[in-house]
Order: C-alpha cells, then structure tokens, then sequence
C-alpha cells in the first residue's frame, strides 16, 4: 500500500561530528533521501521552513498515489494539484471525494507557498547530476500582461536592495520574459491589514493581578505569590516590543544593570552566530556545542519543545545582537525589579549547570514558550479577558502594542523601524495607519462639526 509519513531522523553527510535532526518522508519504498539531503543543503533555512517543505512534498505525494496513472507529464500533474490545493478535492454537491484524500480549499497565499516550495524542491532535483530529468514546474514565455507584472514586482524589490546599480538590465529584461507554467495567483488585494494591540488599559492589571502562581495564590508572602517570571517576560515584549521567542534565548549574562539609572540593559544575540559570553568561544553555538553539549533553540525541529524561532531582527553590532529599547524608558527599572525578584525568589537552578539560559521551568530546564503561553492565557483569562488574536490579547499584541505606543508618541518611520528591529522599511506602517476605532472616531467629530455640535 502507497503512503507518505513524516518521520524525525538524524542525519550525517559526512565523517564529521555533525549530526542534523531534520524531518523526512517515509514511503514504502523507504525514506525519501532526496529530499533529507535538500533540507541539509538548506539549513540556514528555519525550521518551519524544513516543516512546510517537507509537508508539501508529503500532500504531493499523497495526492500522486490518489491519482496514480493519471498523468503522462510532470507539469499537468503540478497543474491538478495545484487546481485540488485551492478548490479542495470534495465534490459539493454530495460531498464525496472518490479519491479519499477530502481536502478543504486552501487559502490562495498558503496554495501559492506550497507550490513554490515544491518548484524550489524539484528545481535542486533537476540541477543534480545523478538525476536526468527535466523541471516539474518550468519556465515558458510571458505574456505582455505577466511581464509587466514581473517588472512591476522587480521595482519593488530592488528598490530595496543593496547595490542594486550593479543590476545588468539585460540580465533583468530576460529574466521577467519568462513566468512558471504553475504560477503563483496571490490573494485579492486588500488594505494593509490592522493589527490588534493589547489594551494598554488592562496592561497594569495583567501584570499586577493576572501573574499569580495558581499553586501559590493563596501565599500570604507577595515573593511568593507573584509570577515574576511571566511579568518579566510580559514586560520585556510589551515594553520592550520583543517578539516572544526572542526572550527563550536570553542567557543570564545577557540582562546587566546600569547602575546609575538603576535600569536593566537587556541585548539579545543572534542564538547561534551571537558572540560568546566566554570569549574562549567563537560563538553561542560553538559555546553551547562545547561547555553545555547542546545546540541553539533554532535548530531544534519546530515539533520538539526546546525550539524557539528567530525572524532575523536587525543587529547592532559585530558581535550579533540588539539592545532592548524600553518605551517608556523607566519601564527598564520596572523589568528589572521583575527579573532580580525572579532571580532570588523562584528561578529553578539547573542541575550541574547544564546550560546558560535565564528562564527555567519547575525543573530546571530552559523555559518552553509553549508553556509560557500557557501562563500568559491563564493571567489574561484572571483578569476577565478573552485570550485571542482578534483581541490583541494573545503574546504578541504586546509587540504591537509597543509600535503603536511609538507612533502615538510622535516617533517617525526610521525610529519605529530601528527600535523594532524591522528588515524591511514598509513594516513599521501598520503602526502609523489609523484604527478602525480612530476612524469612526473621526467620521464622529466630521458630523458633529457640521451640525453645529
């Protein structure tokens, strides 16, 4: 019987040490190497890129042995499939699915991710030489339509790029003269989407009454009582405007003290390429390698519990991190009254001192965001709030709530851009854009002027 299955394997390409924890597809006929040695070539890639890759290729798969001897060429069968990702595979009418894989209609950006990352896949295929076989998604002439759409997305790109002078127009010409057979289609456009902040009128409350520690909430003692480790961390992304899993990399060298403002100076460092806290060490992933026998929060599998992600922050400096800007500044005192009462009052050491990291669990162990999640709904669900993204009340409203903290205080683009780390210089303008409720506000104050009010 013909299956796929993703499975966890270590895999090692050499004679070295180096081992990789990387997700494959088992078939019958075995795992699919292929595919295992694409993901190894890619590894600067991020884990949930290995994660949606392989599961591309997985659905692929499964919708070619639903569909086996269907198709006579590579490229009309990626055309169904691409046809069955966005339509779905169930008939409407009496909802049967004669191919038993019951697939829903999947939103036109994930269809065209997925496509993509099967081409990039089959793509590598065909540039290896022990295999002789053409491109599944190739190249064809554009039309005149496509090709100004090309020119108009090659504009936007390299207006941004740096050097893009040595750019050779003919170079360009050529390249926006040919589209996929299987192309992306994108969504319909729509007006930059708002972003939902957590209501700056809950903050001080959330952080007073919603970190309590279930076990303890009874606890007569308030050091006791307290969760000053989900404070910290709350106050690290709301006023700090860190995304959460940049927190779960923080070692405990990286928080110090400037004791003449009586402040926190929090920097976090790229987690495997950021300078040692031993300069015996090249880099946190040599230092952890070597003192801890462990690797960086990034590499491990997006399933494990350890992962934390890294969405490539801008960095300040040769040595790979950036310094937390706390808005309102004397907010870093507060965070760091947060983290030293942490330290002294509830930070499980761990045994043997087995790694660097400033966040613990009851055990000892680094802290997983799954489990701070955890804490943060139950706190936000203490103080009578609804825990959702719609909401802004999830985690990373915090961020949000930061940028748009920024704008209302009168900072312009490049601020906002810099104090949030942002790659790109269009991010920041979600923060800027009306809400929908300064909107109605507004239209409000237009008729009440025109009648007189």
């Amino acid at each position: 019987m013909a299956y796929a299955l993703k499975v966890k394997v270590r895999y090692r390409h050499d004679n070295t040490g180096r081992v990789l924890l990387l997700p494959a597809l088992l078939t019958e006929k075995g795992l699919l190497l292929s595919h295992l040695r694409y993901l190894a070539k890619n590894t600067r890639n991020g884990a949930s890129w290995r994660e949606r890759s392989t599961f591309a290729i997985m659905i692929l798969i499964n919708y070619i042995n639903a569909n086996e001897g269907l198709f006579d060429q590579a490229t009309e069968l990626l055309e169904s499939f691409d046809g069955a990702l966005r339509s779905g595979t169930i008939n409407p009418n009496d909802l049967s699915d004669p191919s038993g894989l019951f697939w829903r209609p999947r939103r036109a950006e994930d269809a065209d991710y997925l496509i993509y990352l099967i081409t990039d896949y089959t793509d590598w295929l065909a540039r290896q030489p022990e295999y002789d076989t053409g491109r599944a998604n190739p190249f064809r002439r554009a039309t005149n339509a496509e090709q100004r759409l090309n020119w108009c997305a090659y504009y936007q790109k390299n207006d941004n790029v740096f050097l893009n002078h040595l750019q050779k127009d003919e170079d360009a010409i050529r390249r926006n003269s040919f589209v996929r057979e299987v192309g992306r289609r994108g969504r319909e456009p729509i007006v930059l989407e708002e972003v939902k902040k957590f209501p700056e009128a809950s903050i001080s409350l959330l952080l007073d009454e919603g970190f309590i520690r279930a076990d303890r909430k009874d606890h007569p003692d308030p050091n006791m009582r307290i969760d000053y480790k989900g404070r910290a961390l709350t106050l690290l992304m709301h006023y700090g405007g860190i995304r959460k899993s940049e927190a779960f990399h923080l070692y405990l060298t990286d928080v110090h003290i400037d004791k003449k403002r009586h402040e926190a100076v929090v920097r976090i460092y790229h987690p495997s390429q950021g300078a040692s806290p031993d300069k015996a060490y090249r880099s946190r992933e040599e230092y952890l390698a070597q003192r801890f026998l462990r690797t960086p929060r990034t590499q491990y599998p997006l399933t494990e519990r350890l992962h934390a992600g890294w969405k490539t922050p801008v960095l300040s400096s040769t040595e790979k991190f950036f310094k937390v800007e706390f808005f309102p500044p004397h907010k870093a005192t507060e965070f760091l009254h947060a983290y030293q009462h942490y330290l002294m009052y509830q930070r499980v050491e761990p045994q043997s001192h087995d790694h660097p990291y400033a966040f613990t669990n009851s055990t000892g162990q680094p802290e997983t965001i799954k489990n701070f999640q955890r804490l943060h709904k139950a706190a936000v669900n203490r103080i009578g709030l609804d825990h959702r993204k719609y909401l802004g009340t999830t985690e990373h409203g915090h961020r949000h709530a930061y940028g748009y903290r920024l704008a209302d205080h009168g900072f312009n683009g490049a601020d906002i851009q810099k104090m949030m780390r942002h790659r790109s210089p269009h991010s920041h303008l979600v923060y800027i854009q009306s809400t929908s409720e300064e909107f109605r506000a507004k239209m409000i104050d237009q008729v009440e002027k025109r009648n007189g009010v």
